[in-house]
């Protein structure tokens, strides 16, 4: 899998059934594997709990990957 075809899929998390974004990019750690994806939060994420436009989703956090989905389980 590509990290284009991540791009094209959402980021719903599991604890509130919310869309949390999209993927825009990935942090890779100083072993050159994938630390987290970085997620470009969507406005209700940007508006509610913080300023910050982005946020970073470990992989433990990642439930399972779909066709059209990411599914994640990040506690608020």
């Amino acid at each position: 899998m590509r990290l284009s075809d991540l791009q094209n899929k959402d980021v719903v998390n599991l604890v509130d059934g919310k869309k949390v974004g999209n993927i825009i990019d990935v942090a890779i750690n100083s072993d050159g594997k994938m630390d987290e994806l970085i997620v470009e939060k969507s406005k209700f994420f940007v508006s509610m709990f913080s300023n910050k436009d982005e946020v970073g989703i470990k992989w433990s956090q990642i439930e399972k990957i779909g066709e059209d989905v990411i599914l994640v389980k990040i506690v608020l």
